[in-house]
């Protein structure tokens, strides 16, 4: 199954590699999050909503809405 954060990445064109490196995480471990070999921190969860402007919400399928909340 195809995940929210491998659908994101490969929207903008971009690398396993290269998004590991802007997490600061190992390749092979970002690679473990797209397959859900391993859950994903709510570390680098947030960082991932952030880098995309979109909702945690969004990448955990809770929502189709891609627009990030509005910040209170």
């Amino acid at each position: 199954m195809k995940t929210r954060i491998k659908e994101l990445r490969e929207d903008r064109d971009l690398t396993q590699k290269e998004l590991s490196s802007y997490l600061n995480i190992s390749q092979v471990a970002y690679s473990y999050y797209e397959i859900n070999k391993r859950g994903v921190p709510l570390e680098i969860l947030v960082k991932l909503a952030d880098f995309y402007d979109t909702s945690i919400d969004y990448i955990l399928y809770r929502t189709n809405e891609k627009e990030p909340y509005k910040k209170t």
